[in-house]
């Protein structure tokens, strides 16, 4: 059965999929991105090139959404994915179902810090970011041979996180990216346990170990193996080969600093009740 690590880009997901990756799946320890392909991304364009479809439109593969899952999950266990997905349906064709999911953990993250890291990475202007930020008609779209192969349907911030943290089906915890950055431990414990309990185990959260992941893991050293090694998943640089730093500012993202006067208030008023909700304000 599938965990998912659910978030909007830009969120802290790349953050807690390396601390579960490094928790249960490091055989030393100790972290490298490798790791990072035992929690791999769905939907994503491995899963559709074996279908004869022309997938001429960017949702096609929706259709295929939950006959992956199923093949997923013929092997018996546990299994984390991440995804950007709204939890929703796109021409009749569910995201996932009851017989696939076991529970999700979303990652929440200050929408006005999402979007100067929504700019970095996408290389668009803040103002721009906004207005993806508030698509609710956005996906993130993936070409291949001419075939439409790794849609997610994204929508809005505000939908994204709504249908996910509000849906009644699966077992869901919200975490908040920054108490990752204030109190990992304690926030990390609440998602071992929280995987723990939706799972049935009875494995207790060994707090040496977990201190050990959020050491190898803490943002300067993430920082400093992406610059030493790369970072597959960085984006590269338009017109150029360089890539763009993806793990960019850190504590310095603070949009109090980064963002216009004008920007801070129409966001404050577009999402008070979230930032009141997720006590950001």
């Amino acid at each position: 059965m599938i965990i998912w690590l659910a978030s909007y880009p830009k969120s802290g997901n790349t953050w807690l999929r390396s601390l579960i990756a490094n928790y249960y799946f490091s055989e030393t320890g100790e972290f490298d991105f490798e790791l990072l392909e035992k929690i791999e991304s769905f939907p994503s364009n491995k899963y559709f090139r074996k279908y004869l479809d022309k997938f001429n439109q960017p949702h096609d593969t929706s259709k295929y959404w939950i006959k992956e899952q199923e093949k997923i999950n013929r092997s018996k266990g546990i299994k984390f994915f991440k995804t950007h997905n709204a939890l929703c349906k796109i021409e009749g064709n569910q995201f996932t179902n009851k017989e696939n999911t076991l529970g999700v953990i979303y990652i929440i993250r200050d929408p006005r810090n999402v979007i100067t890291s929504l700019s970095n990475h996408y290389q668009i202007s803040v103002e721009e970011a906004f207005q993806f930020m508030t698509d609710e008609k956005r996906g993130i779209i993936s070409k291949e041979n001419e075939r439409f192969l790794g849609f997610q349907a994204l929508f809005s911030w505000k939908l994204n996180q709504k249908s996910w943290v509000e849906n009644k089906l699966y077992p869901i915890l919200t975490v908040r990216y920054e108490d990752l950055q204030n109190d990992a431990l304690n926030t990390f414990k609440q998602v071992i346990n929280f995987i723990n309990k939706i799972s049935k185990s009875e494995e207790k959260f060994i707090k040496e170990k977990a201190l050990k992941c959020i050491s190898n893991c803490n943002f300067n050293n993430l920082k400093k193996l992406e610059d030493e090694k790369g970072f597959s998943e960085a984006i590269t640089k338009k017109g150029s080969e360089e890539k763009i730093k993806f793990f960019n500012l850190g504590k310095d993202n603070d949009y109090r600093k980064l963002l216009n006067e004008n920007l801070i208030n129409k966001m404050n008023n577009l999402f008070q009740e979230e930032l009141v909700k997720y006590n950001y304000e």
